[in-house]
């Protein structure tokens, strides 16, 4: 930030606390307040006693984004190529473009970063000091924050910001993009109008929160959906939905809402679609219960391969405790979960779709069965022959799954 883009600010600030107004909730008047001051400024630095500006609409611009925006870090929240910005230290600002990171020229101060995570953090009731040195929330927008500080970090506040965007709602976009066949597109049209309990898979930054949002554009106009998150990231075009997020204890460390609260707390809510927005832990084994209760539902998860997503699937439930053991959970994976979707992105920060498995509610020792129904060969998604063999779902959705695949093959 100039020297006098500084003095300026301070001096609005001045201003706005002197007359008790609030600047964030009325755009029109923040900018009517930094033309005042910017012209006051300009005065001075005529004769002399203050430095120049050389652009006072550029300064206006920067004023206003401190008072009411965020700061310098604005024009790349702004900017809609931009998908991630993350800040390793006040000279280390990082951003990412169609999943290709850069570093920034941008150089703040150690006081800088501080008051951007206050003021982003003010929205959401969330926190993070000493005692909890860690904080997700979600940004005015939808973006995503995350924030570590000392002595968790080393020296420097670390921050990470993910855009939220609206730009993918559908399948349709994703084959338009690349990331999905058409036939692979209906398939999984198919199996979402089926009720069929769909799996998401890869690892950080892959799309499958985008892949989640896609495939919920596709159920039914008359379904209740109800999403669980740790912070808000989906964004349903569907009717009728419920989103809920988790919640942080307390200073006096009372109140928190966990993952496993939400999904008990969903079941009292007549879903038609239960929707997990990522499986980290023993939140694992309350989804698995519901699942296979007869509710539709999705999830994600971080996971190498598709078939390693359900051997972590098989994992994480005995997370719950010692009275949770695999003679329970592997046979509740296999009958519960229907489609496997794995997603990657490669080093130029194109995401695709690389597999798309079906299990087939069998178990081959302590393996689940699963035929490949689509594999990446020689660069693009492919056909492998293999179907579906549970199809109760299908058909009672009047569904034939080998209509699009036989299709497809031919």
């Amino acid at each position: 930030m100039s020297e006098a883009v500084r003095i300026i600010t301070e001096r609005v600030r001045n201003r706005v606390r002197q007359d008790g107004v609030d600047l964030a909730a009325d755009h029109a008047l923040a900018e009517q307040y930094v033309h005042a001051e910017v012209q006051r400024y300009s005065e001075r630095a005529l004769g002399g006693s203050l430095p120049m500006i050389a652009d006072e609409h550029q300064a206006a611009r920067e004023v206003v984004a401190s008072l009411t925006g965020f700061g310098a870090l604005q024009p790349f929240l702004d900017d809609p190529g931009i998908e991630e910005i993350w800040i390793n230290a006040p000279s280390r600002v990082f951003i990412a473009r169609d999943g290709v990171s850069e570093l920034t020229t941008m150089v703040l101060a150690e006081r800088e970063v501080r008051d951007l995570v206050e003021r982003m953090l003010q929205a959401s009731g969330r926190r993070v000091d000493l005692s909890s040195p860690f904080v997700d929330a979600s940004l005015p927008d939808g973006s995503r924050l995350h924030v570590v500080i000392p002595d968790i970090t080393q020296k420097h506040w670390a921050v990470n910001i993910r855009k939220f965007t609206r730009r993918i709602r559908d399948l349709n976009q994703l084959v338009g993009l690349g990331s999905l066949t058409q036939q692979a597109s209906e398939f999984l049209r198919m199996c979402v109008l089926a009720g069929q309990n769909i799996l998401v898979s890869g690892a950080t930054q892959t799309g499958k929160t985008t892949m989640l949002n896609a495939l919920l554009s596709a159920t039914r106009l008359n379904e209740r959906i109800v999403t669980v998150e740790e912070i808000f990231e989906l964004d349903l075009t569907a009717r009728d939905v419920v989103a809920m997020q988790c919640r942080q204890p307390s200073l006096e460390g009372t109140g928190e809402i966990t993952l496993r609260r939400l999904i008990k707390e969903s079941l009292r809510m007549r879903p038609d679609r239960l929707v997990v927005g990522e499986v980290r832990e023993a939140e694992s084994l309350d989804l698995l219960i519901a699942l296979n209760s007869g509710l539709p539902g999705m999830c994600s998860i971080h996971a190498n391969s598709a078939r390693d997503a359900l051997a972590k699937l098989c994992t994480l439930p005995l997370l719950a405790g010692r009275n949770i053991d695999s003679s329970f959970v592997l046979p509740t994976v296999a009958g519960c979960i229907d489609i496997v979707v794995h997603c990657e992105i490669d080093r130029h920060g194109r995401r695709r779709v690389t597999e798309i498995i079906a299990p087939s509610g069998q178990l081959a020792g302590a393996m689940i069965e699963a035929s490949p129904l689509f594999l990446v060969h020689k660069g693009s998604l492919e056909l492998t022959g293999g179907y579906p063999t549970k199809l109760a779902k299908f058909r009672a959705a009047g569904l034939d799954p080998a209509v699009v695949l036989r299709r497809g093959a031919a």
